[in-house]
This record gives structure tokens, sequence and C-alpha cells, in this order.
């Protein structure tokens, strides 16, 4: 009994220092980002210098390496937001590597076949397996009851015009909910994805593919958030970021908008 007792303690030793020595600042990333990421309309929107990007690939790959070098014990003993921040910079560095090795293409579309799914291709490691993109997202940030947390979907970065903006730093734990909500209402008030128009909400297909997490209570990581049960309700939140006019604001306020979905742009957010 006392030798498993100092075997579980050196074993609780060995992942303690080690998410000490682990950067949740995500320095390295944010370095790359601010170098290369682009930003437009007033933040709404990025691009990505992904010419100037492929020299600096090899900077990438080591900071990739970092994250694919943490153990699931590990990641199990971070807080949510620590865990969240790794997640998104997983997914958004993954994808940037996954269009860096393949660039120049116009779109994430052309990357693989319908036998070779770009976000189900394993590329990568996580935990010491074999992952994916959709492995990251769909399975991990968007996991039932784990963090219920939608604003995931305006900080995961599909390397499209469609998508929200590709962030112009990393995420990190101590500002994540501020970065969120900064993310959300840049993308909420860009009318080219998200409007009042015609009578109705005209909003991204993001809003369609996953309508149920809209639907599943969220009340935010920490809790704190009210709990939304629908896209109206969260919808209503925002009614000033989403129309112009006061009264067309009551329409959306009041959970009286009709929706509708926009046609998703796929093409590249290259910067020219």
């Amino acid at each position: 009994m006392k030798k498993f007792l100092l075997a579980f303690a050196a074993m609780c030793f060995a992942s303690l220092a080690s998410a000490q020595t682990f950067d949740h600042s995500h320095a390295a990333f944010t370095a790359l980002l601010k170098k290369h990421v682009v930003l437009a309309d007033g933040g709404k929107s990025s691009k990505v210098k992904y010419v100037e990007f492929k020299k600096d690939q090899p900077q990438l790959k080591a900071y990739l390496d970092s994250l694919s070098s943490v153990k699931e014990a590990e990641f199990n003993a971070w807080t949510k937001p620590q865990q969240i921040a790794f997640l998104i910079n997983v997914y958004n560095g993954q994808t940037l590597d996954l269009m860096l090795q393949n660039y120049p293409v116009k779109s994430i579309k052309d990357i693989g076949s319908v036998f070779d799914n770009r976000w189900k291709r394993k590329f990568f490691k996580l935990f010491g397996q074999d992952a994916f993109l959709d492995k990251v997202e769909h399975e991990m940030l968007r996991k039932a009851g784990v963090y219920n947390e939608v604003r995931v979907h305006y900080a995961a970065n599909c390397a499209s015009i469609g998508c929200p903006a590709l962030r112009e730093e990393a995420f990190v734990a101590d500002r994540l909910d501020k970065q969120l909500e900064e993310q959300a209402v840049r993308f909420l008030s860009d009318r080219s994805r998200n409007r009042y128009a015609n009578g109705k909400l005209e909003v991204s297909q993001i809003f369609n593919w996953f309508k149920e997490d809209w639907a599943s209570g969220y009340k935010g990581f920490d809790g704190k958030t009210p709990a939304i049960t629908s896209r109206e309700d969260y919808f209503s939140r925002y009614a000033k970021l989403l129309a112009d006019s006061p009264a067309d604001q009551q329409v959306i306020a009041d959970k009286k908008a009709a929706i509708s979905h926009l046609e998703y742009d796929w093409n590249l957010n290259g910067a020219n």
C-alpha cells in the first residue's frame, strides 16, 4: 500500500509540474496571428495572409507540437476556461496548418474528397491519439453537458469567408468570456452575414446547422448567463446589433421575427 501511495503521489506531482509548465498564454500562437491576420470592417471579419504565413509554418508546427504533447490527465485537471481556450486554439491552429499544407486552394472544401473528408482526416495528435477537426469541434467543444457554450461557434474558424472571423490573437483562459463575447458582437453586427431585412431575420447557416445548441438551455461555461432555450430567445438579447431601426429591434426583442438562413460563403478567407 505504501508503494502504491508513493507511486500515486509521484504521478500527481508529475501532472502538476507539467500543468505548471504549459504556456496557457498561448503566446507563440498570438504572435503568429497578430502577424498574419488582417482585420476588416472594424473587426467584424478578418483575412489571413497565407503567402506570408507559409514562411512561418515551422513556428506554427512547433506551437502545435506543444499542444499535442499535453496529456489527457493534465487537460482534465485544468479549469473549464483553460480547456475551452486550448481546444479552440487546437482547432484554429490545425485548420491553419491544413490550409498551409495545401495552399494555394480556393476553399477548404477543395481539400480531400468524398472518401477523404478534410474535417474527418486524422492529421494530428491529441492526447496521444490520432485526431481530426470534427472530433475537436463536435465531440469535445460541443459535447452535451460539458461546456454548454454556444459562443465557441464564433471562435472556431473554418478558413472561409462565411465563417465568423479568425481572431487576431489566441484564446486564453483569463480573458475567455470577454473574447467570446467580443466575437459574438463582431459576428452578429456583420450585416453581410446576419441582419434584419425583408421583414425577417436573415442569419448565418451556423444558426441552422447547430440550432440545437441554442435550444439546449445554454448558460455559458460559468453558468451565469440566464438560460437560453431557443434561437429567438438568443437573438432577442442582441436585437440592437441585428437591426438598425427601433421598430425592427423591438420585433426581434419580442421574439416575433421570422428566421431565414443566408447562403454560406466557403471561399478562402485569404488576404491579397
